[in-house]
């Protein structure tokens, strides 16, 4: 299992959020301390990966009411063993958000956000922590999205009504960098 494109990516991503820029240094010393860092059996922690899904004006993104950790979330997930990460966030947005993969845009191949979290014990899996490297993706919002039963609820949230969903500080920085965004020519 090779980790270079993941390297090759934590070393060009550049964020004006210091703390973000701490966990992407974070994620990239775990990254090299551990050659199976895909595999969601490491203990302490694992890369995951995640979309922050937009829509084509940029002003809607999807959520899901996740049934495991009851609360509101972009879609993502484990990488099981796959050191593409890109193609984790892909599938797993896919998945989850029930929309055919051909559906599924990545915006671009740059990380769009890094964060580093803990992951509370459960009765699967002991207390951890998701090195989740974030990708920047587009699902045209006039398809459904039919979910899956990893959900209770999923939708489109207006951008400016994301923080009653979920107002974590990962979820206010990566609104931030959506307003920011340009739309398409």
């Amino acid at each position: 299992m090779h980790r270079k494109q993941l390297l090759h990516l934590l070393e060009n991503y550049k964020t004006s959020y210091m703390e973000e820029a701490a966990m992407a240094e974070q994620s990239r010393r775990f990254i090299l301390q551990h050659e199976n860092c895909f595999d969601r059996n490491l203990m302490p922690g694992h890369v995951s990966g995640s979309a922050w899904v937009v829509n084509a004006a940029r002003t809607h993104v999807v959520m899901m009411h996740h049934r495991k950790l009851n609360m509101w979330l972009q879609p993502g997930g484990h990488a099981d063993n796959d050191s593409d990460i890109e193609q984790v966030v892909l599938k797993e947005t896919a998945e989850e958000t029930g929309v055919d993969l051909a559906q599924v845009k990545l915006l671009s191949n740059e990380i769009f956000d890094v964060d580093v979290h803990t992951v509370h014990a459960s009765q699967h899996d002991p207390r951890h922590k998701h090195f989740d490297i974030r990708f920047l993706v587009e699902i045209d919002d006039t398809i459904a999205l039919p979910g899956n039963d990893e959900s209770h609820q999923i939708g489109w949230i207006p951008l400016e009504l994301v923080p009653r969903f979920n107002n974590a500080r990962s979820i206010y920085r990566l609104v931030q960098k959506t307003r920011r965004l340009t739309l398409p020519a």
